[in-house]
């Protein structure tokens, strides 16, 4: 058996989402910015997904820019923040995905922004207390970006507490939402942001598109010159069936969100009361309580041993599917930087099990028989 346990790097993609990308790949090629008619039915294909995206974000169709993806959009919205708003300082936290804390670094080295990081509290929360200290303390035009959902260790942050805050402050706020879109229901008009990010493939839609809500309030002028796309802020061709199958995956998402939750939040439980029964030293990295943590990631740290530094290949082998954090420092040889960050970081084996909609209990099941082998548990 093949087990795929790493849902937070990516998902696989849903057959009925192929199948309404399938008519945008092969008889609908037009251009979306040629006016004849092969041109006008890819472009309305695009300003159907627009709405229907924006529909299920209560946000207006103008304030959805499509892009290639969430690193994309979070180097959009921090780069416009600079360049278009004026922000002379950007607070977040060092457990960020790289596409903010990397851009962050970029712009701080480049064009002499303030960058300061919010502290975390023990669990690896971020520490809202202080972020109010830091958003007192100076007079400089301010951006916040901290992410809804840690793609690590699953902590959620509570994104109306950090607006009213940024409200309060007179903050610009950036939330990297790459792993709740499509998880969780947002309502744009309830919650003051500015901007928030999303990445298909990470619900079971199509890799190399993503998009970018910048509230209408909020001006910024462009990322990508060149065309007259996206309504001027993203030049180029659009990723048309990358677009249609986007919004696609949304449609599925949002009308069987709470099944899923429940469904999925039951395999995470399941698997961290095995494991903790299994192995009573293991640590869970984040936060246990359901409610203030991402159901989809379990993120858990394996006492050291001789087959430890082997753990993850030793999986592989046996057909499940795991990482030992973001995908997106695979391959590297430095560690996790988010577990790194941690107060009560500890020195062990870090395993990142992440669950999707396809996930089955005989999936679990099976990996959690291959962890008792590796650990030599007896049954």
């Amino acid at each position: 058996m093949n087990v795929y346990l790493d849902n937070a790097a990516t998902t696989p993609l849903d057959p009925l989402v192929l199948d309404a990308m399938m008519p945008y790949m092969t008889e609908h090629f037009g251009n979306p910015s040629s006016t004849h008619a092969f041109g006008r039915k890819t472009k309305n294909a695009i300003e159907i997904s627009r709405k229907k995206v924006a529909d299920y974000l209560n946000a207006e169709p103008s304030e959805i820019i499509f892009t290639s993806g969430g690193t994309e959009a979070d180097n959009m919205a921090l780069r416009c923040g600079v360049m278009d708003l004026g922000v002379k300082r950007i607070i977040t936290s060092c457990i960020e995905h790289h596409a903010v804390g990397h851009t962050a670094e970029h712009l701080r080295d480049h064009f002499n922004i303030q960058v300061e990081y919010v502290k975390l509290n023990q669990d690896g929360h971020v520490n809202v207390q202080h972020l109010e200290e830091l958003l007192s303390n100076d007079s400089l035009k301010t951006m916040v970006s901290l992410m809804h959902g840690n793609n690590e260790i699953g902590n959620l942050i509570s994104l109306e507490a950090i607006s009213n805050l940024c409200k309060k402050y007179k903050a610009y706020f950036h939330s990297d939402t790459v792993q709740t879109m499509g998880h969780y229901r947002f309502d744009m008009k309830a919650i003051d942001i500015d901007f928030v990010t999303c990445a298909a493939h990470k619900f079971h839609g199509p890799k190399g598109v993503g998009f970018l809500y910048i509230n209408k309030n909020t001006p910024i002028e462009y990322m990508m010159s060149g065309g007259s796309q996206e309504r001027g802020h993203r030049g180029g061709t659009e990723n048309l069936y990358g677009i249609v199958g986007l919004a696609k995956a949304m449609e599925i998402a949002h009308d069987h969100m709470e099944e899923h939750q429940v469904s999925i939040q039951g395999l995470k439980t399941y698997m961290k009361e095995q494991l903790q029964e299994m192995i009573p030293s293991i640590i869970i990295n984040g936060e246990e309580n359901s409610e203030r943590s991402l159901y989809t990631v379990l993120s858990v740290c394996f006492p050291l041993s001789e087959r430890s530094s082997m753990f993850l290949f030793n999986l592989d082998i046996n057909g499940v599917c795991v990482s030992g954090g973001s995908a997106c420092t695979a391959g590297s040889n430095v560690g996790s930087h988010v577990l790194a960050a941690l107060p009560n970081s500890q020195n062990c084996q870090p395993v990142r099990f992440s669950f999707g909609r396809f996930t089955t209990k005989e999936e679990i099941d099976y990996a959690l028989d291959k962890v008792r082998e590796m650990v030599a548990i007896p049954v």
